[in-house]
């Protein structure tokens, strides 16, 4: 069954590749839990999530934002995918850069963040993130009834119940994550 959030319907995600990046239609194909993940089509202009919640009247608490972080340890270079409730921020200089265990943890560059996921800016998602990166996932995240994620591209999201973040292949769930 897929999720409904307001004045949000969607389809079963995987009915729709179109509105998906190719490596996040690619993760859904092997995920269990597919069937609970849906898609909406949007404007890309309300991509971002204060502007998709004001176009569709739903709280900033019902949003996830993906940020990807990087930082290095004696040559060997450390990334994560980190998924935050949209109403918090991640600590990146404190407790993602303790998890990476490195010295300084850096938001990832846009150009290398949308080259190396093979998804769009503003679309990042953590679902079929390289697979190379961790994904560090808040426990508030699970806390969120339905949550809105990013598709891997800005003209659609996905709704799926924010306690499947646990069971997204690689995710590691972390308290205070996020401040």
């Amino acid at each position: 069954m897929t999720p409904t959030l307001g004045r949000i319907t969607t389809v079963p995600a995987l009915d729709r590749p179109d509105l998906l990046a190719p490596p996040v239609a690619a993760a859904l194909r092997a995920w269990e839990h597919a069937d609970h993940v849906g898609v909406v089509e949007i404007d890309p202009k309300v991509a971002d999530t204060a502007a998709m919640a004001a176009a569709y009247d739903i709280g900033m608490d019902t949003g996830a934002n993906c940020v990807v972080v990087g930082g290095s340890r004696a040559g060997d270079e450390r990334i994560a995918a980190c998924l935050v409730r949209a109403d918090t921020r991640a600590d990146v200089n404190t407790r993602v850069r303790k998890e990476l265990d490195v010295r300084k943890a850096s938001f990832l560059s846009m150009d290398r963040a949308v080259e190396e996921s093979g998804m769009e800016y503003g679309g990042i998602t953590p679902v079929g993130l390289p697979a190379g990166w961790r994904l560090l996932v808040d426990t508030r995240v699970l806390d969120i009834e339905v949550a809105v994620i990013g598709s891997g591209v800005r003209r659609s999201k996905l709704l799926l119940p924010g306690a499947l973040a646990a069971d997204l292949p690689g995710a590691e769930v972390i308290e205070h994550l996020a401040g």
